[in-house]
């Protein structure tokens, strides 16, 4: 701990972000940095806690608290106080493959189980992380590092998103020949095509991809194991397979006039739309929402980017229906430190929203209940009502409509961000992997074992929508196991 009385001297202190009204009329990354000094006194504000909470990663009333992937985020914290910058990248290195990617997108977490937050501002951790990254990048420090000696065990990783090239990464740092498989025509998966460039500029994962391709992992893209790449081929060729598909089948919204031409789940939205993006707009293949009246339904990170994307495409209006009931603005009493402090706040895309309409988008309580259309089968209104949340004769807590609620808005695209449902089905089948209760692969946390000897699950295709930061803790665990079982050990983390 570099200065025992920095969390007493120093304020908690964020980068600036652009100006709402600036940044929606393009589409770069809209976190502004602060100066090494600033850095230095953020740094000086973690505390020398008996036990830091901020990197235990423990599931608390079914929500994490502290990193996932452990990260020693005190001893980096101290490092960039003492102006130690490449030692504290040395650390961060040690748990986490990719911090330039968590520290922009992450929640963070730790920041939710800081122990200085219980009674202030907790530290700037993610902001630091970012910085840590950016600065070896700038520095030149990270680069393309090959193992020394290859095993000859061939093992193929399916999906390239979070879970996927952490995986990919650990299993070629064991000395395995990895194959990363891709449907989409870019590597990345969700981190590519399921979270919008303003908030994860592309070229960071590409020079990442790089990175990886220099170290020996072979990426291929276009190609969908179960589809046109079979899956007993693959079970041939390889000693071992790393499941990594996420959980890509988005929760539905069957009610009256789902059917509707401008009724899209939010991942058609947002890949499309990055897609077209990368590829400068050459072909205009993607859903827009400008001059349109929005309706987003759903809260959490991908209806927030479904704001912020539709506030860049320059839509007419926007409202974005929540089911649950507005967060309180401090820690209720049933949620205390350390949990994940479920406050109320306005992430990017809604500070967005109000500054161009004049008020946060979101409206609590409320559900659709039908979509009506013109005459051409095209989406005009969205029918709404308020629900309150009661106990059925279960004890269970169901939401029941508010007579005399009810509400007609109009819309011409409505974007559908209820969640994800689990990963899709045909690959799991063709692998006669089994399945658990909710149509997730079947595989236990920590060993990631399925049924099939030789195939492990990780990520969002083992336990279900989650965070990138434990895709992260999972990608890293099934590489572990992969590894013990091809060698007979592993000296993998």
């Amino acid at each position: 701990m570099g200065k025992p009385t920095g969390f007493i001297e120093y304020l908690r202190e964020l980068p600036l972000d652009r100006t709402a009204v600036e940044r929606i009329k393009d589409w770069n990354e809209f976190h502004l940095h602060l100066s090494e000094e600033k850095l230095r006194d953020q740094g000086a504000r973690c505390m020398d806690c008996g036990i830091p909470f901020c990197h235990t990663g423990q599931l608390i009333s079914g929500m994490a608290s502290g990193c996932p992937i452990n990260n020693l985020i005190p001893e980096w914290n101290d490092l960039v106080y003492r102006g130690l910058w490449h030692e504290a990248l040395d650390r961060l290195h040690k748990t986490n493959n990719f911090p330039e990617f968590t520290g922009r997108v992450c929640p963070a977490p730790c920041e939710g189980s800081c122990v200085l937050g219980m009674n202030n501002p907790p530290v700037t951790i993610k902001n630091i992380e970012c910085s840590i990254a950016d600065k070896g990048w700038d520095e030149g420090w990270i680069k393309a590092e090959a193992p020394a000696t290859r095993t000859g065990k061939k093992v193929a990783v399916i999906g390239s998103g979070p879970a996927g090239l952490c995986a990919a990464a650990q299993l070629n740092r064991a000395g395995h020949l990895v194959t990363v498989f891709e449907r989409a025509d870019r590597i990345g998966g969700l981190l590519m095509y399921g979270i919008p460039n303003m908030k994860l500029d592309k070229s960071l994962i590409q020079r990442r991809v790089e990175q990886m391709s220099d170290e020996g992992i072979a990426f291929v893209t276009k190609t969908e194991v179960g589809k046109n790449y079979p899956a007993d081929r693959l079970m041939k060729e390889f000693d071992a397979i790393v499941i990594c598909t996420g959980a890509t089948k988005g929760r539905d919204l069957p009610i009256e006039g789902r059917n509707l031409k401008g009724i899209h789940l939010a991942m058609e939205f947002l890949q499309a739309n990055t897609q077209s993006l990368l590829d400068k707009h050459k072909n205009g293949n993607f859903i827009s929402a400008e001059g349109k009246d929005v309706v987003v339904i759903g809260g959490g990170d991908t209806g927030t980017d479904c704001v912020g994307t539709s506030m860049r495409h320059g839509c007419k209006s926007l409202v974005q229906l929540e089911i649950l009931p507005k967060p309180p603005m401090n820690r209720a009493k049933d949620n205390p430190w350390p949990e994940w402090p479920k406050v109320y706040k306005m992430d990017y895309g809604q500070e967005e929203a109000a500054a161009k309409f004049g008020g946060d988008p979101r409206v609590y309580l409320t559900t659709a209940k039908k979509f009506v259309g013109d005459d051409k089968g095209r989406l005009k209104e969205i029918h709404t009502v308020q629900i309150e949340w009661t106990k059925n004769d279960k004890g269970q807590f169901v939401p029941k409509e508010v007579p005399g609620t009810e509400q007609v808005r109009p819309a011409q695209l409505v974007l559908l961000a209820m969640g994800f449902l689990g990963p899709e089905q045909q690959l799991l089948e063709q692998l006669n992997v089994e399945r658990d209760a909710r149509s997730n692969a079947k595989a236990e946390h920590g060993k990631y074992t399925t049924n099939i000897k030789g195939v492990f699950a990780a990520g969002d295709a083992r336990r279900g929508q989650s965070l990138v930061v434990w895709a992260f803790n999972e990608g890293r665990g099934a590489a572990r196991e992969c590894d013990r079982y091809l060698m007979g050990s592993t000296d993998l983390p």
